[in-house]
């Protein structure tokens, strides 16, 4: 699925791999929507999310489906690495904190390739995803009022709440360039958080939502100086705005996900993280580790009221 580029892929493509069906939108739909014309078009069992800026391996997809024969029917993630360093971990499972912020496990760390077990994870890089057409019709295909950035969180918790698991497969590895086309940008900070904040008000019930308001609102605070240190605080302000312009939508939203969810939000947050990775090039380690051991303590704190 082509989101109209500009950089003549659509062109290699063609000549390249004719075999191959492109399918060329006339406007850039997102990351969301543009795969889910792919997946609404796509006629196999099994579905894969895979970027454009990765490598992979010949066996690849062989591992994946021995362990969705192993564990049954889920989301699946390989092992992320730098392509121009494969001891580099870009990811091995993703975690979603409980105020509603997505990290990658072990980014930034060296591979000793301890982890050789499949593992459940919160939820499934949408670097490269796998699962079946049978469970991505039945969680509901990507959101597309998300656009981009925090769409695999939302999918993954979607899933968690059907109990649906995510499961990280160290056999498979994926090289990742990783060069974010908006990088730590105003865009960047806007979307993430625009995102994080209807994720919160989508997936939790209203009742949780009531018990975390101390620290939602000391949360929002931090997130508040975090962005106003950037310089960013003018992307902060309209995300929220975004937020309070769509809240039909958001409410109509919840309101759908809330009468098919299965599994109770208690048991999905006893699973979720107490910090959050803060790459360095958005933040120095000191600022970095004072915002979490603060998010650190207001979890910890909100989660005994749970």
């Amino acid at each position: 699925v082509d989101n109209i580029s500009t950089d003549k892929s659509q062109k290699i493509c063609k000549e390249k791999y004719p075999d191959i069906k492109l399918i060329q939108n006339a406007e850039n739909l997102g990351y969301c929507e543009g795969n889910n014309i792919g997946i609404r078009d796509a006629k196999g069992e099994y579905i894969v999310i895979l970027n454009p800026d990765t490598q992979v391996e010949s066996d690849w997809l062989d591992e994946f489906l021995d362990a969705t024969k192993k564990y049954g029917d889920g989301l699946f993630q390989g092992k992320n690495v730098a392509v121009d360093n494969e001891k580099i971990l870009r990811s091995t499972g993703n975690m979603i904190h409980l105020f509603g912020f997505g990290s990658a496990r072990d980014k930034g760390v060296i591979d000793t390739e301890q982890l050789k077990d499949v593992e459940e994870i919160n939820y499934a890089s949408g670097t490269c995803l796998f699962t079946s057409a049978t469970i991505m019709k039945k969680i509901g295909l990507f959101d597309p009022f998300l656009f981009l950035y925090h769409d695999d969180l939302d999918l993954g918790w979607r899933a968690a709440c059907l109990n649906i698991k995510s499961f990280f497969v160290p056999s498979v590895k994926i090289k990742h360039v990783s060069s974010y086309s908006l990088q730590w940008s105003a865009k960047k900070f806007f979307w993430l958080e625009r995102n994080r904040k209807y994720c919160l008000l989508t997936h939790y019930s209203l009742s949780t939502r009531k018990k975390m308001r101390l620290g939602l609102f000391v949360v929002d605070l931090l997130v508040f100086f975090f962005y106003l240190g950037k310089g960013m605080l003018k992307a902060k302000i309209n995300a929220d705005l975004e937020i309070l312009k769509n809240r039909k939508i958001i409410q109509k939203r919840y309101t759908e996900l809330e009468k098919i969810k299965t599994v109770p939000d208690k048991v999905l947050i006893e699973k979720f993280g107490d910090t959050v990775f803060i790459p360095e090039d958005v933040s120095n380690e000191l600022t970095g580790k004072l915002f979490n051991r603060i998010l650190g303590s207001i979890t910890r704190y909100t989660k005994k009221r749970l």
